[in-house]
């Protein structure tokens, strides 16, 4: 995790939350439940090709702007998976915040 770009950490990232994912019986969860974690799903897609688009910005100013798009979807992310942790292991759920703060971090 140390020397990778962002994007390759939140490619893990996200594999580690569909790997999750997979796993969850949701014939069990309540509709919120399911309703979050299919917000989980998108969001951490979402925040993939936004950190992608962010390395791949070709001047300061988009690579800004970016940078704050990014960032915000990632946020958006921790704060799903942290209402999600009643469906995983509060190992699994803390593991993949500091992930993800991790990523913030060298994220401009």
């Amino acid at each position: 995790m140390g020397n990778e770009s962002p994007f390759l950490a939140m490619q893990r990232a996200e594999t580690s939350i569909k790997a999750l994912l997979r796993v969850v019986d949701t014939d069990l969860l309540t509709p919120d439940e399911k309703k979050a974690l299919g917000s989980l799903r998108r969001l951490s897609g979402d925040a993939r090709i936004d950190i992608r688009d962010y390395e791949l910005s070709e001047t300061r100013e988009e690579q800004l702007a970016k940078a704050h798009d990014a960032k915000k979807r990632l946020a958006k992310l921790k704060a799903n998976l942290l209402a999600s942790g009643m469906v995983f292991g509060a190992a699994d759920v803390a593991q993949l915040d500091a992930q993800l703060e991790h990523i913030m971090e060298r994220v401009i």
